[in-house]
């Protein structure tokens, strides 16, 4: 049975393996990070409208910091990054499906943002960010070889990059992206590169599935 290989970092890693399991998937767990808090001091809350995250791990590793901002409306990136803000005590006003700059097209206008992010973070022109976690690489990541003749889930651009560069031997590894910018990220060679339309774990879930059931055919 062709097995699908979840390279997320934890918690999300394990959220995602139970997911597939509860669907009957052959699956396995082998994170390409892990995820650590960075100190930083929160700003002064009066200086912004409105926080973004665009990462459920801003506000699980956030700290004592998101205190001093919790009365600011925050904007998130998908529905697990408004979960944990909502864990966190912040107070979640908008919900993106597709990235930050459509959830920015939904802010309103002349808002003062303060985005808070990993240490490799887009910068978004205009907005103040500040990093609050980091994602290390684990290297090297143990049995890698549960790859060959699978489906590997690739959530991020980094983590397609990261993945690229550990995986010469390609030809029998399908990828199932997040976006574009994951697949491309994971260069060329693979058996098949496939994406979803809407960054959502599910849907990646299901498309992963999808390619180990065309696998059997």
């Amino acid at each position: 049975m062709t097995r699908v290989v979840i390279l997320r970092p934890e918690p999300g890693a394990s959220a995602t393996l139970a997911r597939a399991r509860e669907a009957g998937i052959d699956a396995v767990a082998i994170p390409l990070f892990e995820v650590t808090p960075v100190d930083w001091v929160a700003p002064d809350a009066a200086e912004f409208d409105a926080l973004l995250l665009t990462s459920a791990n801003a506000a699980r590793h956030g700290g004592a910091g998101l205190k001093r901002l919790q009365a600011l409306p925050t904007y998130c990136v998908g529905e697990a990054t408004a979960a944990a803000a909502r864990a966190a005590g912040l107070s979640v006003v908008g919900i993106g499906s597709d990235g930050a700059a459509a959830l920015l097209d939904q802010v309103p206008g002349g808002l003062r943002l303060l985005y808070l992010a990993g240490v490799d973070h887009r910068p978004i022109a205009g907005v103040r960010t500040i990093a609050v976690y980091a994602s290390g690489a684990i290297a090297p990541p143990p049995s890698l070889d549960a790859l060959q003749g699978g489906v590997a889930m690739v959530h991020s651009a980094r983590a397609g990059a990261q993945l690229a560069g550990l995986v010469s031997d390609r030809g029998a590894i399908a990828i199932a992206a997040i976006s574009k910018a994951a697949a491309d990220a994971c260069g060329d060679g693979w058996r098949k590169v496939a994406t979803i339309a809407a960054p959502r774990d599910g849907a990646l879930l299901a498309l992963a599935a999808k390619l180990c059931q065309d696998r059997g055919r």
